[in-house]
């Protein structure tokens, strides 16, 4: 995200849409109809998330993501990104240990000199014994849709190096066929003008015959709906989109926010958390990803919502990796909540 300025004043749910401009397209606020609200952010048209068949092993990978509507911010303060997301995304190597070599995230520097590694006490010519454990996952299809906080992910705005978006991290961990439809404001059951529901998106796609996994990075606006009065309860949006998957793997992005009060308050955002955790012991083909521990403040910007192009830049890797550890290639994930 590059850098965003507020008019002034606060909005309420319900409340006439406050007008956000950003670098270089322009944003605003949505409010969904019937007393619930939704988190929006609009990027014109369809946006391709920044695969090339040739990240692919075998067969083309295909991704596009629809988004629509407003941005919405709760706190009416201006919020500034920073562009330096592909210097912040890598991670330095870690010298290689004497007896347990320490695993890396895919995606990070090179693995340690044979020069360092001796220094570690790594013995010389043990490749194996410096080179980091490549994430993989045995999901050749995802299908991922998302609200705004995904949009973000797939945008060259917030993120210009290609490698560093959504797309090009779930190839890195052994994606071949990448669906993706990401929308501003979007939640499970809420729809803005012209916008279609999450539950609606996956059930289309399941109708045209895909199988495969899911990724559902939903629940900030529904919360937030809940929130605002919706009669549909956290617990029937969940069942929803699992309904949806018919007992294919399923990772559940859970959500974050900053906010100390109002609709996304992180008091509300925890609620929903818990509630995925129930929900796994109904549905054994679902795993969470713990965003909410992994995400960092600095990350966000000043509306506590919405993530800078460094946060984005993890976010997106950290998701991707996320599938590979709660769907491996080989075995099972340790747990049902990953990291």
């Amino acid at each position: 995200m590059c850098s965003r300025s507020s008019s002034p004043g606060q909005n309420r749910p319900g409340d006439s849409p406050r007008r956000f401009l950003r670098r270089p397209r322009p944003r605003g606020v949505a409010v969904a109809v019937g007393g619930a609200v939704a988190l929006a952010a609009s990027v014109a048209g369809l946006a391709a998330a920044g695969l090339s068949s040739g990240s692919a092993a075998t067969g083309a990978v295909s991704s596009a993501a629809t988004a629509a509507g407003g941005r919405a911010s709760a706190a009416g303060t201006s919020a500034a990104g920073t562009r330096s997301a592909e210097a912040g995304a890598r991670h330095a190597a870690a010298a290689a240990r004497a007896t347990r070599p320490r695993a890396e995230p895919a995606g990070a520097r090179s693995p340690v000199s044979a020069r360092s590694a001796a220094a570690s006490g790594a013995r010389p010519g043990k490749r194996s014994a410096s080179r980091p454990k490549t994430l993989r996952t045995s999901c050749r299809s995802v299908a991922h849709i998302g609200d705004s906080t995904s949009v973000d992910l797939i945008s060259p705005d917030y993120l210009p190096n290609a490698a560093q978006r959504l797309g090009a991290r779930y190839a890195a961990v052994g994606v071949r066929r990448l669906k993706i439809d990401a929308s501003g404001g979007r939640s499970i059951v809420e729809e803005m003008a012209g916008q279609v529901n999450g539950y609606k998106v996956a059930s289309a796609w399941r109708s045209q015959g895909y199988r495969g996994c899911w990724v559902f990075a939903l629940g900030t606006n529904d919360t937030a709906n809940v929130a605002a009065g919706s009669a549909i309860g956290m617990t029937a949006r969940i069942d929803q989109m699992m309904a949806v998957a018919h007992g294919e793997p399923v990772l559940w992005v859970n959500t974050r926010t900053l906010m100390s009060s109002g609709p996304w308050a992180s008091a509300n955002e925890r609620v929903w958390d818990k509630t995925l955790v129930t929900a796994l012991a109904k549905y054994p083909n679902m795993r969470i990803f713990n965003w909410s521990a992994v995400a960092r403040p600095r990350w966000f910007l000043t509306d506590g919502i919405h993530y800078n192009s460094f946060g984005c830049a993890m976010r997106a890797k950290a998701i991707a990796d996320a599938l590979a550890r709660a769907f491996p290639r080989n075995g099972h994930s340790a747990g049902k909540i990953v990291r």
